[in-house]
């Protein structure tokens, strides 16, 4: 290895829009990785700009392209400020971009956030996308996380990640299995949009509804969850296929909310249970993590042969961040940090496109 220890400050940007989170962490490898958070900060995405990236899905090829070059500029102007503000001294930056197409029966994704744009803003090397490399090797180019959970979270049988799209990886058979069980805060962030807020505060209003029966088996039975795995999906399915659903089912909004997550943990229980019996423990991170009321209803669900770890504020915040750090160490290393067994491509490979800054 070119180095044994690397400081990196990585950006994630995930599909429920609440900002860009920035971790800025120390990676060891000694025999195993470890890694320890040095400093973290979540932006948070000014109105205006949030609904572009949520509009982005539909702008023609040129103004995407535009985009992607100024989302990268901007990208790369706050990690100068982060890394000035701390004096921070990166060896690396490692950035997931803002995820506008991802349609993997395509061999389609797109991350936005160019990286030539990020390397000059920033002034620092810089590792990005990570995910058209295994698609050009037949993969889903997701999840990526997975890799991380394998050599940083081992310890747990099952990681969760509960953002926009719940995911889960584990374990089977001496290899590392991974996917998109499916909705996560997405629609609940949606429903609340109807109202003005960003969010259901720990799941408050969620917490005084009624189940919608008919509802709840409509999101049920929708296909993807037929799908087996390799598989993974994203805004354009949960636009597609679930807000019609939602803006149909003619009900109050807690009761959306409290169906939406008795449907999530079904789903996540369901999940979980098919892989493993008894005794299994369950790290879950993400902003779902957070909302006390999805968690209540989680553990109901799962039952006592689960054992459930919620961790501190910052790594329920930051953990795809500090994996995408690591990725990014992968890449610079010439290491593999994607996986077959994942992804469904050929083979493992080494994935992300390294910019210097101009």
């Amino acid at each position: 290895m070119a180095l044994s220890s690397y400081q990196v400050l990585s950006l994630m940007s995930g599909t429920s829009l609440d900002g860009l989170d920035m971790a800025y962490c120390e990676f060891t490898f000694d025999d195993s990785w470890s890694f320890e958070l040095l400093k973290h900060k979540s932006v948070t995405y000014p109105e205006d700009f949030k609904k572009v990236l949520q509009n982005a899905i539909h702008l023609p090829s040129a103004d995407l392209l535009h985009l992607n070059n100024t989302y990268g500029t901007w990208l790369g102007e706050h990690c100068k400020n982060f890394i000035q503000e701390d004096y921070l001294q990166p060896d690396l930056i490692a950035s997931h971009g803002h995820t506008i197409h991802h349609q993997p029966q395509k061999g389609l994704t797109y991350q936005i956030g160019s990286g030539q744009n990020l390397a000059n803003a920033s002034g620092i090397r810089t590792v990005c996308d990570f995910r058209t490399g295994d698609m050009a090797l037949g993969g889903q180019g997701a999840p990526l996380v997975p890799m991380g959970d394998a050599l940083l979270f081992n310890h747990y049988d099952f990681c969760i990640n509960i953002g926009g799209i719940c995911n889960v990886s584990f374990e089977e058979n001496g290899k590392r299995i991974a996917f998109d069980i499916g909705l996560g805060n997405m629609p609940l962030n949606y429903l609340m949009q109807q109202i003005g807020k960003d969010h259901d505060h720990n799941g408050a209003l969620a917490s005084t509804g009624q189940q919608l029966p008919l509802l709840f088996d409509l999101l049920n039975a929708l296909d993807y969850y037929q799908q087996t795995p390799p598989k993974s999906t994203g805004y354009e399915w949960f636009s597609e296929k679930v807000v019609p659903l939602l803006d149909t089912t003619q009900a109050e909004l807690a009761d959306k909310l409290h169906t939406v997550i008795h449907h999530n943990c079904f789903q996540i229980a369901n999940t979980l249970k098919e892989a493993q019996n008894e005794g299994a423990s369950v790290l879950i991170t993400g902003g779902g993590a957070k909302n006390h009321f999805f968690m209540e209803v989680l553990k109901e669900y799962l039952g006592s042969d689960f054992k459930i770890t919620i961790p501190d504020k910052a790594l329920i915040d930051f953990k795809e961040a500090i994996i995408f750090g690591l990725l990014g160490v992968l890449r610079n290393e010439g290491m593999s940090n994607c996986l077959a067994s994942v992804t469904g491509a050929a083979k493992d490979s080494c994935t992300g496109v390294i910019y210097l800054p101009q």
